[in-house]
């Protein structure tokens, strides 16, 4: 069996699957990659068992059909290198031994029989079928990523929860601390349903999608989701359990509000934080008309840092404290120019959200106080 295809286009596919593959995994032929060659098109497939990613790629010459499967490692290390040309594969399906041809020389090695390389179990008949642009389904994973725990007593925490109604579909992520809700108005369903996808599988597709990658297609039941983007296909195992009552946490009234430059707040926090507790983190905001001030302190090494900023502010003027990582990553997933701070008081979760947001969007960012001793 021969086929030829592009050397780039086969090295950026790999690349993709090849983060789907554990460093240790229970079955041994999952450290390989499965070559499929049928109907003119080469589909490869990896799997750590949980997931499963599927690329499917045109082929320029092709002369017979096989399945089989091929080291990760030696693959990708020997593609990756070579610039932009056609590769030849020469593949004895009797002894399973492959032989590699480009521009200035040859590869020789010896894959493995595909037959036993694991199937992925089917969706049942009633699963549900959600389609959304790639660009939503990827902005709302950016944006959501980095609120997810990584706990093991509460493991549905480790995803990201997507809660679907008739009237949006919210996308949700939270570790106790911080908490992202995206709301989205484009995607409805009839019947309220929902699932929580766990972060590996979205942390792949968020290196997959694009902006302009067309509709992606999401079938899922209480066991499964599968995820059908422009060029391939990811199978996933979700995560199993209750997720939190997300919006019973979200202050519905803080009637101190903030608004202020994104960037110069993000840059001010970001001077100011070096200078805080290694331990807490902590950064204090006092607020008051016209004026924010961003401070920090470490009594135990007698340092400390305070900076203004200019900014709108309507309320009564107070001090609140925010572990400053956590308040630097949520300004840092926000894309608007200004953000409004919603407050209530010291002991209370602040709101960041955009000034203006996004279209048929609506997106807010919760984060829990640190309590000043004074």
């Amino acid at each position: 069996m021969r086929f030829t295809l592009s050397s780039s286009a086969l090295s950026s596919s790999l690349s993709s699957l090849a983060r789907v593959i554990n460093s240790k995994n229970t079955l041994a032929i999952l450290d390989s990659i499965l070559f499929q060659v049928h109907d003119g098109q080469l589909v490869l497939t990896s799997s750590d068992s949980d997931n499963t990613m599927k690329t499917t790629l045109p082929l320029d010459e092709c002369e017979g059909e096989a399945d089989i499967c091929i080291p990760s490692r030696t693959i990708l290390d020997s593609v990756k290198e070579l610039p932009e040309q056609p590769l030849t594969f020469e593949i004895n399906t009797s002894d399973y031994s492959i032989r590699v041809l480009y521009q200035n020389g040859v590869y020789n090695f010896t894959g493995i029989d595909a037959q036993d390389y694991p199937l992925t179990l089917p969706l049942s008949e009633n699963c549900t079928i959600v389609t959304m642009d790639s660009s939503v389904l990827l902005n709302n994973i950016n944006r959501s990523l980095f609120a997810t725990a990584q706990e093991e007593l509460h493991l549905v925490m480790n995803g990201i929860y997507f809660d679907m109604t008739q009237e949006c579909i919210s996308i949700v992520a939270t570790d106790g601390k911080k908490l992202v809700r995206n709301k989205n108005f484009t995607v409805k369903v009839d019947q309220p349903v929902s699932f929580i996808l766990p972060k590996k599988p979205a942390t792949l597709l968020k290196n997959v999608l694009t902006k302009d990658g067309g509709d992606v297609v999401v079938k899922f039941d209480n066991r499964s989701a599968v995820i059908s983007y422009s060029g391939g296909m990811l199978t996933c195992r979700l995560l199993d359990g209750r997720y939190p009552k997300y919006n019973s946490v979200i202050p519905q009234n803080n009637p101190n509000q903030l608004t202020i430059d994104r960037r110069a707040l993000l840059s001010a926090l970001r001077r100011v934080l070096p200078f805080a507790s290694e331990s807490s983190q902590l950064v204090r905001l006092r607020t008051e008309l016209g004026k924010l001030e961003v401070s920090s302190e470490d009594i135990d090494f007698a340092t400390s840092a305070k900076e203004s900023i200019t900014c709108e502010y309507v309320g009564v003027p107070m001090s609140i404290g925010f572990k400053g990582s956590n308040l630097t990553e949520i300004l840092s997933n926000l894309d608007s120019d200004e953000v409004v701070i919603e407050l209530a008081d010291p002991g209370r979760a602040g709101v960041v959200m955009p000034a203006e947001q996004p279209e048929n969007e609506e997106v807010l960012m919760l984060i829990m106080p640190v309590l000043l001793n004074d």
